[in-house]
């Protein structure tokens, strides 16, 4: 039953989860949209409360990295104006999909991420030299680019976010994820008031997710500050690993 205690529980336990792992890498979503799916609700909905949990920890972390100025602040208001519109663009998209082949895109996507965040291991950030005019397009492409992509599905997200900075811009891995998360809160934001507005989002689920949500996003961006690169890396290959273990569970059978 989607109500009953015992999956309340279990749900807020991937929330917290995907708030570490979010906070340090990116790639929450890939935590507790399986966990959404995997609790019977249909994929309109599990997106629509993945959005609504996650919202709160995108605020959490993004502040904790903007109060530790771990973050390009010039690079801020431009990556979450181009990341709220991208995002706007992909959820109405997504209400316009029929449930039906909806599940069979939401598998594949769930795939592609899970590969996508693999690939990000070899990453090697190193300096970029670019003028202010071509640093302005790029971020605007990568920002408007994943915002549709985190509106009309999410995860993989902020793991994406973080390989595009640090091969783009050539951001330190902790700073790559620092600047994610700004891009990643307007995504969020603009996804979550859409969403919201068409009744998409359930909340007796998405608020307990939510508080564990901000607990872990809390917790994960002292960790990725406190600890750097090394962090990020380990904890985002091992999780990803376990959930792309648990896809091809389930489709098997």
């Amino acid at each position: 039953m989607l109500g009953g205690t015992a999956l309340t529980v279990g749900l807020c336990g991937a929330a917290f989860l995907a708030g570490l792992v979010d906070a340090i890498a990116g790639g929450g979503g890939l935590v507790t949209l399986p966990a959404l799916l995997a609790a019977g609700l249909p994929p309109q909905l599990a997106l629509g409360t993945n959005k609504g949990q996650a919202v709160f920890g995108a605020v959490t972390s993004a502040a904790s990295f903007w109060r530790r100025r771990s973050l390009d602040r010039e690079r801020a208001a431009l990556g979450f104006a181009a990341g709220f519109v991208g995002s706007w663009l992909g959820a109405r998209a997504l209400l316009a999909v029929p449930p039906r082949p909806l599940r069979i895109v939401v598998i594949v996507l769930l795939l592609v991420a899970v590969s996508i965040v693999l690939l990000r291991r070899k990453v090697q950030p190193r300096p970029r030299a670019m003028s202010p005019g071509r640093a302005r397009a790029a971020l605007i492409g990568i920002a408007l680019g994943l915002g549709a992509y985190d509106g009309f599905f999410g995860p993989g997200t902020g793991s994406m976010l973080v390989v595009a900075f640090a091969t783009v811009f050539g951001d330190t891995l902790t700073r790559a994820s620092g600047n994610a998360k700004i891009v990643n809160l307007a995504s969020n934001l603009a996804a979550f008031t859409l969403f919201a507005s068409r009744g998409t989002v359930l909340w007796h689920l998405a608020l307990p997710m939510a508080a564990a949500n901000a607990a872990g996003a809390a917790t994960g961006a002292h960790l990725a500050i406190r600890n750097g690169d090394r962090l990020v890396g380990t904890v985002v290959v091992v999780v990803v690993l376990a959930v792309a273990a648990k896809l091809a569970v389930d489709l098997l059978r």
